[in-house]
């Protein structure tokens, strides 16, 4: 069964910094993307940056890019979300979740800002409250 578990969050002033990491198993990592996802209440979830699995390739949506790095180990097995420059705005529950597919299932995940394209497996999220 594929398991996943965001952890890291927690409380931080603006302009600061939080990683996040995604204990990740039960799936091939060459077949799938790892993305993060944030949602507040009230609104969709949406995708914010993906790792294919295939290749290594990373993608970010513009809310984040420049501000926020993703990364892996190589078995896939941990997938980190580094964050900096923090905002309020950068409030929300964040998830990872894993999807079959590669590079057009990233492109899709970090392209919508209206959470169109959810994972195939989402695990339990993790905090990030970000003080002004």
């Amino acid at each position: 069964d594929v398991q996943l578990q965001a952890s890291g969050g927690g409380l931080v002033q603006a302009g600061g910094s939080l990683r996040l990491s995604c204990a990740a198993s039960g799936f091939t990592f060459g077949d799938y993307t790892i993305a993060w996802f944030r949602q507040v209440p009230g609104k969709e979830r949406v995708g914010i940056s993906c790792i294919s699995g295939r290749d290594g390739r990373k993608y970010y949506a513009h809310s984040v890019k420049g501000r926020f790095t993703t990364s892996s180990d190589n078995a896939g097995n941990t997938v980190y979300l580094q964050m900096s420059s923090l905002t309020p705005e950068d409030t929300a529950t964040y998830y990872c979740g894993v999807t079959r597919g590669g590079n057009q299932v990233c492109t899709l995940m970090t392209s919508s800002t209206l959470g169109l394209y959810q994972p195939d497996y989402l695990g339990r999220g993790t905090q990030v409250t970000v003080s002004s």
